[in-house]
């Protein structure tokens, strides 16, 4: 974890809410010179901050709202960092708590170089990346919505469908297969949404990409040349990195791909791990699944599995594998070289 030590005249700490925010302005001495809450308008932060705009840096919690105020300080030229939300336990443990409390913790925590810092991700590609996310959560409310269909079927013992659920014409198929008319409505309803999702998510993936050739064309070439991540994939540690020159070290990487554990220890000895959840949990996603689609009819990774196998289980060996593809990922971009499989399996 990074933290900001930079010093400055002003340290303006933000408690943010989506209508509302409340914020603390110290100077480099510890004195408050300004505690106020305001309506979440550029234009009235404007108007509190004028006079201390000199040499002043605003800090922010990361959460959901924070866009407006980074794009914010972007415009008026004013130093900008992201809070690390897991990291600031100084605000959330505190024994009394409210938004006058804790923009004044942020405001220290900036003035103390003790305030954890978080990704400001990059305006131009923040839309892109957000639209993934929410593609990534549709296609897995249609993966439930096809469970859903088959678990129907066991329900009412019938035949098990075989049917690829993906093809229209499968779906028109499986529609007059229930005789109870309540059940065809139900499996009626899933199959229109699955339709519309369908539909709407060839026309976002086509977007998506043609978004990638336009910020990142080299990257995105680059990844498809590992065998096992496509288009999605690919998309998918695109946007979820942003720009790889912020990882100084493949352990940072790897780290903040949560592709390794961290030992928690004290007075030497070993407490488990920690730290499940910090870190990007898109990325732990679409190494793990390339991980198992390069293995996919490749003898010579099969092989380079049943090797890790004998040190590990298999789902010990599988982590270590989505880790090597996330180590060599990490150096592809840092380079811009294609995939060497020979040297990845040596």
């Amino acid at each position: 974890m990074n933290f900001y030590n930079h010093q400055h005249k002003h340290y303006c700490g933000i408690d943010l809410h989506a209508r509302s925010l409340y914020l603390c302005i110290l100077s480099q001495d510890g004195e408050i010179l300004l505690h106020k809450e305001c309506p979440a308008k550029p234009d009235r932060l404007l108007e509190l901050i004028t006079p201390f705009l000199n040499d002043l840096i605003i800090g922010v919690e990361c959460m959901h709202c924070w866009y407006w105020v980074a794009d914010f300080c972007e415009e008026q030229n004013i130093h900008f960092i992201l809070g690390h939300a897991l990291y600031m336990r100084a605000i959330h443990g505190g024994k009394a708590k409210n938004d006058r409390i804790d923009s004044l913790k942020i405001a220290q925590l900036m003035r103390g170089g003790n305030f954890p810092l978080a990704y400001v991700y990059p305006r131009e590609m923040r839309a892109t990346r957000d639209l993934l996310r929410r593609r990534t959560n549709l296609v897995r409310h249609g993966a439930n919505l096809k469970a859903h269909v088959a678990n129907t079927t066991s329900q009412y013992n019938l035949p098990p469908n075989k049917v690829n659920l993906k093809n229209v014409s499968a779906r028109e198929q499986l529609r007059n297969s229930f005789p109870d008319e309540g059940v065809q409505r139900m499996i009626n309803l899933d199959m229109a949404v699955l339709e519309c999702y369908h539909r709407e998510l060839s026309q976002t993936e086509w977007y998506l990409e043609q978004q990638a050739k336009k910020h990142q064309p080299v990257y995105l070439n680059l990844l498809k040349t590992i065998p096992g991540i496509g288009r999605i994939l690919a998309l998918t540690i695109l946007y979820e990195i942003g720009a790889i020159e912020r990882f100084e070290t493949v352990q940072q990487f790897a780290s903040y791909s949560r592709l390794v554990k961290c030992k928690a220890e004290s007075a030497g000895k070993s407490y488990g791990t920690q730290g499940a959840k910090i870190g990007n949990g898109h990325l732990k996603w679409a190494f793990s699944e390339a991980a198992v689609l390069y293995l996919r009819g490749n003898d010579k990774a099969q092989r380079h599995l049943r090797k890790l196998q004998k040190r590990m289980s298999k789902a010990k060996a599988l982590s270590a594998l989505a880790h090597k593809i996330g180590r060599a990922t990490y150096f592809m971009l840092k380079k811009r070289t294609v995939f060497d499989e020979q040297r990845f399996l040596s």
